[in-house]
């Protein structure tokens, strides 16, 4: 008797497991192969920087380990939790701190004091801006999510100048995807992936600006060649004979006439501001790592509470808010540390290590560089997590680099990359959400979506290359 689907019904629609079952899986996987894959070591020595880095050639096999026992599996993911406490407590500390200037009102007010003044001109000159400023949130502060409510609005917008709700998605979504690409400080990917890699936190701050900067030129002269002749034939538009003036709204649309940029809106951005320059500094010159920068945003927090004369419930209540929305990401990096100390207990993580060098160190170095941003590019599929990515792949790839001839920094570029631009391609990640949100049909998004980041990932691997000849971070 046949199993299948009876005539009429539905076949189930395959969805990724949760990110928490992937990486337990992981641990479990990682686990069942100590028990496979032999244990090895490198030997090691200590660089200039202070850091022990493995001597390539050095593999060799080690008889005194053993393998990672069922019940030790549950123990690792607690002591990954622990481990990792020094990240997951950056992650709690800078996003709830970041919700206060988002709760402030200071970023939507600010787009919507723009989109008052642009609209209903038809002009090019709104898409290059809108797409740094959204890209600049989330280079800084790491703002994804938050922007997630203005694609229908911006879908609105641009289809009221002439264009199509393409353009307005485009905006945003690459505009977000392109700071998370370039980010420079962005604490929830660049932060844990530096923390993790053990190099200083904004380590090569001004070649990914300048990589964030190049990528933004190269989308926004894209989107608007492709505005320009939609406006100008709507028959070019990948939208035509759909109704685009149907556009689809969330349940947190903004009506941009409500929102509000006064005087205080706009105090709360210099305090953002004065907190970008004061942890530069500090990080640059004083060498401030982790405490000191969670320190200045908490300030940051503060101060944007005492501008807003908010009360003390609602300055708690904030917090609390922020710490329960970030919950999710800082646990996700505990339990990725499980994965590394399941592969370092069971004395594999070399061998692995050993075992990915192996293909590639018949290779040249840039192409090396290459393969990296394409694996992370893929590994985005699975884990569509910035945080829960940068701690699963940079503790094999951080010595998989130095064994390789390239900067850990290198390394770093490379998951900010795959991680950054794939967010709203892949469907596991954000596509289906934000092309929803524009009242774009999804293959309608990917026709447009896929052209661009085909571009965009030729340009980040030549800006690979190029971090490979300047030495990047070295």
């Amino acid at each position: 008797m046949s199993n299948g689907p009876k005539l009429g019904e539905k076949k189930k629609k395959f969805n990724l497991p949760h990110t928490f079952v992937i990486l337990f899986a992981t641990i479990v996987v990682c686990a069942i192969l100590t028990w496979i894959i032999p244990a090895g070591s490198f030997d090691y020595m200590e660089n200039a920087d202070g850091r022990q880095v493995a001597i390539a050639g050095t593999w060799h096999e080690v008889d005194n380990v053993s393998p990672v026992g069922p019940f030790r599996v549950f123990e690792l993911v607690y002591e990954g939790m622990v481990n990792a406490a020094d990240i997951a407590f950056l992650v709690f500390i800078t996003y709830a701190s970041v919700v206060f200037i988002i709760k402030s009102g200071a970023f939507d007010g600010a787009v919507a004091a723009l989109l008052k003044i642009f609209k209903g001109k038809s002009s090019l000159i709104t898409i290059p801006i809108f797409m740094l400023l959204i890209g600049l949130g989330s280079s800084t502060i790491g703002m994804f999510e938050e922007w997630l409510p203005f694609i229908p609005v911006f879908a609105a917008i641009y289809v009221g100048m002439g264009y199509d709700a393409l353009v307005g998605l485009a905006v945003v979504g690459f505009g977000a995807g392109m700071g998370y690409s370039g980010a420079m400080m962005n604490p929830f990917t660049v932060g844990i992936a530096q923390g993790i890699a053990e190099i200083p936190y904004m380590s090569g701050t001004g070649y990914r600006l300048i990589c964030h900067l190049i990528m933004w030129a190269v989308a926004a002269a894209f989107v608007m060649r492709y505005a320009s002749k939609v406006h100008d034939n709507p028959e070019k538009s990948y939208l035509y004979g759909t109704k685009t003036e149907e556009l689809m709204k969330s349940e947190s649309g903004i009506d941009v006439s409500t929102l509000e940029f006064g005087l205080k809106q706009k105090l709360v951005l210099v305090d953002l501001l004065a907190t970008i320059v004061v942890v530069v500094i500090g990080v640059i010159k004083y060498g401030w790592y982790f405490s000191q920068i969670c320190g200045v945003f908490l300030i940051m927090a503060i101060v944007c509470a005492i501008i807003m004369r908010w009360d003390l419930n609602t300055i708690g209540a904030t917090f609390a808010a922020g710490f329960q929305d970030a919950t999710t990401a800082a646990m996700m990096v505990g339990i990725a540390r499980g994965v590394k100390l399941v592969l370092v207990e069971g004395g594999i993580i070399d061998t692995v290590v050993y075992g990915f060098t192996l293909p590639l160190s018949h290779l040249p170095i840039w192409l090396c560089a290459v393969a990296m941003l394409v694996m992370q590019t893929l590994l985005n599929f699975f884990i569509p997590s910035g945080s829960g990515q940068a701690a699963v792949s940079m503790p094999i790839m951080a010595p998989v680099a130095d064994l390789l001839g390239l900067t850990r920094d290198t390394a770093v570029l490379a998951f900010q990359f795959g991680d950054g631009l794939s967010n709203i391609i892949w469907p596991t990640a954000y596509a289906a959400v934000i092309a929803g949100l524009a009242g774009v049909p999804l293959e309608k998004w990917w026709k447009f979506a896929f052209k661009l980041f085909g571009i965009i990932i030729v340009v980040q691997a030549i800006l690979m290359v190029i971090a490979v000849a300047i030495n990047f971070g070295g």
